[in-house]
């Protein structure tokens, strides 16, 4: 499922017009890249968890030369279903 067809899944059900839904949409993802860039975790209790995680610095090896290299430490966000979601699978 594409964004634009999650806008109008979501207006659809909520019998909302799709300007309302893309408004809601928009301020969702607005709101949770605010809190993962505050390195807060956002918990939807029935959905799941948005947390920043770090991976550490590591050495890699450059698979075409075979040469060791440094690869440097980095932010990702990581999602974790809610155990309903799991179950429901």
């Amino acid at each position: 499922m594409k964004k634009n067809q999650l806008i109008a899944a979501v207006a659809s059900k909520a019998d909302c017009s799709k300007e309302v839904a893309t408004a809601c949409y928009d301020a969702i993802i607005e709101c949770i890249m605010e809190s993962a860039k505050a390195g807060d975790k956002v918990d939807l209790s029935d959905f799941g968890k948005f947390e920043v995680k770090v991976r550490p610095a590591r050495q890699g090896i450059n698979p075409a030369t075979g040469e060791k290299i440094e690869i440097a430490e980095s932010k990702v966000l990581n999602f974790k279903p809610a155990k309903s979601i799991k179950e429901s699978l």
